[in-house]
């Protein structure tokens, strides 16, 4: 909470803004055991389902930032890469909000 204001600071509950999580690059060896590759795209809240939950619990704590206004270190203002736990695959993941 804003002490100034004393209202909440981020997105209104029930406007959260739309994410969408494309797998950009694979940097492993082996094909993604949940079948995942460049160039496939996510909605993150009617995908999630289809998204490998490994990615999806990496992903949430960067999509949870971009869905209430802040921003990740490293990475341009309403997107954050991150990558997959599987070390023979590395599938990288590109999360950003969609306007």
């Amino acid at each position: 909470m804003s002490s100034e204001s004393g209202k909440h600071a981020g997105a209104p509950r029930g406007k959260r803004p739309q994410i969408r999580i494309t797998c950009v690059d694979q940097l492993g060896e082996c094909l993604c055991h949940h079948g995942h590759k460049p160039g496939d795209v996510f909605d993150f809240d009617r995908d999630r389902g289809t998204l490998c939950p490994m990615a999806c619990h990496v992903g949430f704590p960067y999509i949870d930032i971009l869905r209430y206004g802040g921003t990740v270190p490293g990475n341009e203002p309403g997107t954050a890469k991150f990558c997959c736990p599987e070390v023979d695959t590395l599938n990288v993941f590109l999360a950003e909000v969609v306007e």
